[in-house]
């Protein structure tokens, strides 16, 4: 098979979006729009793939830069044609096919890419363009064809005749050309149009002119070869999208209660059976198992939720992990690194940071949990607090297996709660406890050792 290049066009202003960022860098679902064309080009087994970056290409280059991709510099932006130009240095010696897209057409996919290339190579031409019909072509270049089908030249809506703008057939800026070919007319471009710039599309009329074979390939999906040029275009293409995702992940068997109000990010996962109410954001790579519950008006970004796991109404989690069956909520907030185990509770009101929390540990209400390890069957009582930070360094609080920590506790850091333990009320906590043991504060701290089997055996003998 012949070698196959790419080079997608990634270096523009993007002036109408108005923004300090690249056009390219602005997020669909979740990913920059560089990043989703890059997807989709990539599966086309390439012998090589050019960005042509200019307005921030730093960034550009960090973001969206992995191995494999090469990246060549627009200094300035003279046009399309410019662009394309610049990729030369990296073609040295190339002979084969270079298809050529643009950094801001999101939605395009793997397929109608292979279809275009399958047509091309078919049809033995040295250069084809990707078209599509729209009822109102506005501003897009248009596609002008002879009688007989052939097509003549692209002309650009602002240079275009009268009669060329009443054409609805329009240039989708998506080309496969022959490399000998795309870098010599390229040589040949002059700015002799409107806008002074070096217009890719006049290639097109140079390959008619040299009586080459050409074809303008007509796809039926508008919507995939959009571009995005303004704030309300990005708007109108993530609701597409979001519509899309949404109506995907309900025929795997997930419930949306309200689907019109659920952001699902590109790179989610959703279990069967799953139930997310409405006003929830699922974000970055969250992924949630089967049977889970999210209640509505959720933040949850970077998360791996277990099966059966449970979000109650208006909670924050970022960068967290939530084992099979955990509860989390109302109203909690659940930071990065933080890990619950299976059947744990972190309730209304509770915010855990950098955490560990057991089997079956409760902390129902009220608490604050940091850089803290809990054990499992404990309960921390309403208005606990880990005290981590004392202004200087952060200090973990370690608490073992059935410890009982009673409302109002205050734990103050680097310490250890052994096993067993039993923390009365208010009190403040400023060293480590063996197991077993009774805390309490009269005027200084208290601990008796022994107190929780005496206790227990009491009880027992109580309840005979």
């Amino acid at each position: 098979m012949e070698p196959l290049g790419a080079i997608v066009l990634a270096a523009g202003l993007g002036k109408r979006m108005r923004s300090a960022q690249a056009k390219v860098l602005h997020l669909l679902a979740g990913k920059p729009l560089l990043s989703r064309v890059i997807s989709a080009i990539q599966p086309l087994q390439l012998n090589w793939l050019v960005v042509v970056v200019g307005h921030k290409a730093d960034e550009v280059q960090r973001l969206c830069g992995q191995p494999g991709i090469l990246f060549a510099r627009q200094r300035e932006q003279h046009g399309t044609g410019d662009a394309v130009r610049a990729a030369r240095e990296h073609f040295a010696g190339f002979s084969g096919d270079i298809l050529i897209t643009c950094g801001d057409t999101p939605l395009l996919t793997t397929d109608t890419l292979a279809r275009f290339l399958e047509t091309h190579r078919a049809r033995r031409v040295t250069l084809s363009v990707l078209t599509v019909e729209l009822e109102d072509a506005g501003h897009y270049g248009r596609v002008i064809r002879a009688r007989d089908g052939q097509i003549i030249k692209i002309v650009e809506a602002r240079d275009a005749s009268t009669d060329e703008r009443t054409t609805r057939e329009i240039n989708t800026g998506i080309y496969c050309v022959k490399a000998d070919f795309l870098f010599a007319a390229l040589e040949r471009l002059r700015p002799a149009n409107a806008q002074g710039e070096y217009y890719l599309t006049d290639i097109v009329a140079q390959a008619v002119a040299a009586g080459l074979p050409t074809q303008a390939v007509l796809t039926t999906n508008p919507h995939e070869v959009e571009g995005v040029n303004s704030r309300e275009e990005l708007a109108t293409m993530e609701k597409t999208r979001q519509a899309h995702l949404r109506r995907q992940w309900m025929s795997l068997g997930v419930t949306l209660e309200d689907p019109d109000t659920v952001y699902i990010g590109e790179e989610v996962t959703i279990g069967q059976d799953t139930v997310i109410g409405p006003n929830t954001q699922l974000k970055g790579k969250t992924t949630l198992g089967i049977g889970c519950r999210i209640d509505g008006s959720a933040y949850i970004e970077n998360c791996a939720i277990g099966d059966g796991a449970h979000v109650d109404f208006s909670c924050v989690l970022r960068d967290c992990e939530l084992a099979s069956h955990a509860i989390v909520g109302p109203f909690a907030h659940v930071h990065a690194g933080t890990v619950l185990a299976p059947h744990a509770v972190i309730g209304n009101f509770v915010e855990v940071k950098r955490s560990i929390v057991g089997e079956h540990t409760k902390a129902k209400h009220l608490a604050y949990i940091g850089d803290t390890e809990i054990g499992r069957d404990a309960n921390i009582g309403a208005g606990t607090i880990t005290c981590n930070y004392d202004g200087f360094t952060k200090s973990k609080t370690k608490i073992g297996d059935r410890v009982q920590v009673g409302s109002d506790t205050t734990l103050v850091a680097p310490i250890t709660i052994h096993d067993d333990v039993y923390i009365a009320t208010a009190t403040t906590v400023r060293h480590n406890v063996p197991a077993g043991a009774l805390v309490f504060n009269t005027r200084q701290e208290q601990i008796r050792e022994g107190w929780t089997a005496a206790k227990r055996a009491k009880e027992a003998a109580r309840k005979k």
